[in-house]
């Protein structure tokens, strides 16, 4: 993603941030898209006009998933708290005044969900949060969409990303075969039922490359 790019972007979430309200963007797209590179980043250029709070937070705990029989899917639609991160999304959007929420992060070197890991306060004007099915209209997620004042969907070269799926598990501890595995099969399939919802987006942004893509 180029200088000129970034900076558009970046105007564009100011616009919401500055609207005089508390507004809440959300970055969609598939796994590897780079979401979480792109909201770092309009959050750092935001200068404290933003916080971001990723949907990852909202994992099942592996012990969880390992209940549920789910562990092998790690990542798909019935893997996440759905309903904790539309209830969050609300209460973010109407702030009381002098409050501060917290919200939970996702911590890679663990692959479990941190709680209370993000203070947000009631002065911080533009909530950024990013995941996979923030459009996807299915079941508990569907109220998700009617919290976002606005949603991007990010686009990436599917060869690219699926490249940097791979190198991205191998870094936080999967062996190079397994991560292919699981970045061509699991991830995969979830990106198909992401791209399904992309017309429900209010911008659709092509990107040719980011930097530590997540």
């Amino acid at each position: 993603m180029d200088a000129q790019q970034i900076a558009h972007l970046t105007g564009r979430a100011r616009r919401l941030a500055v609207s005089g309200r508390r507004r809440i963007l959300g970055i969609a797209g598939a796994p590897g898209a780079g979401k979480s590179t792109l909201a770092a980043r309009l959050v750092e250029n935001l200068g404290g006009l933003a916080v971001l709070v990723p949907m990852d937070g909202f994992h099942l705990a592996q012990a969880e998933l390992n209940r549920l029989g789910r562990a092998d899917r790690k990542g798909a639609p019935d893997t996440f708290d759905a309903t904790g991160y539309a209830a969050l999304l609300a209460r973010l959007r109407a702030p009381a005044p002098g409050t501060v929420v917290y919200a939970p992060a996702f911590d890679r070197s663990l692959e479990e969900p941190v709680a209370g890991s993000i203070p947000v306060g009631s002065d911080i004007p533009l909530v950024i949060t990013e995941g996979n099915y923030l459009l996807y209209d299915d079941g508990p997620w569907a109220p998700v969409r009617t919290h976002l004042d606005e949603t991007w969907f990010l686009e990436l070269d599917p060869e690219v990303r699926v490249s940097r799926l791979i190198d991205r598990h191998v870094r936080f501890g999967k062996d190079r075969p397994r991560a292919e595995r699981w970045a061509r099969e699991s991830d995969e399939v979830n990106a198909r039922l992401v791209a399904e919802c992309r017309d429900r987006a209010d911008l659709v942004v092509g990107i040719q490359a980011l930097s530590d893509t997540t």
